[in-house]
C-alpha cells in the first residue's frame, strides 16, 4: 500500500484517465491542475482513506457542521443531496486527499471556506470495485 502524507493529492489511474478525458481530453484549468499535481497510483493500491471517486466522506465545515458527500461526476451531482460534482470548487478541493485532510475551496461568492475530512464512509476501490 502506498504511504500518502496528509498535505498530499493521490489520484487512481482510472480516475486520473477519466477525469483527462472529461471536454475531449481537455479539461477545465482547475481541474488540469489537479491531474498535473497528483501521484498516479494503482486502484488496488489506494489507501481506504483517500477520497476517489465516488467516495462517500464525512465532513466538518468551518461552521462546525458535519455533513455526508458523494464526490461524483459533473452529470450525477445534486448538491442538495449530497452528491458533489468533481468539478465544483469544493469537489476539486477533496479530490485525492485523505482523512485528516483541511482543504481550502472558494464559494462562487468569493468567500473562502475550510472542510475537514472526518472519515471515508465509502470508497469504491476498498469495496474491490475498480472500474466505477
Amino acid at each position: 500500500m502506498s504511504n500518502i502524507p496528509p498535505g498530499e493529492l493521490w489520484l487512481t489511474k482510472l480516475d486520473h484517465g477519466r477525469l483527462f478525458k472529461l471536454n475531449g481530453g481537455h479539461p477545465p484549468e482547475p481541474l488540469a491542475d489537479v491531474l498535473d499535481t497528483a501521484e498516479i497510483i494503482e486502484s488496488a493500491e489506494v489507501r481506504p482513506d483517500v477520497v476517489t471517486l465516488y467516495s462517500q466522506v464525512l465532513v466538518t465545515q468551518d461552521d462546525g457542521e458535519q455533513r455526508k458527500l458523494t464526490l461524483c461526476y459533473p452529470d450525477d451531482a445534486e448538491p442538495n443531496a449530497g452528491f458533489i460534482s468533481v468539478l465544483s470548487p469544493v469537489g476539486l478541493a477533496l479530490l485525492g486527499r485523505c482523512v485528516g485532510a483541511r482543504v481550502v475551496w472558494t464559494m462562487p461568492s468569493g468567500k473562502q471556506r475550510l472542510l475537514t475530512i472526518d472519515a471515508v464512509l465509502f470508497q469504491p476501490e476498498s469495496s474491490g470495485d475498480y472500474t466505477t
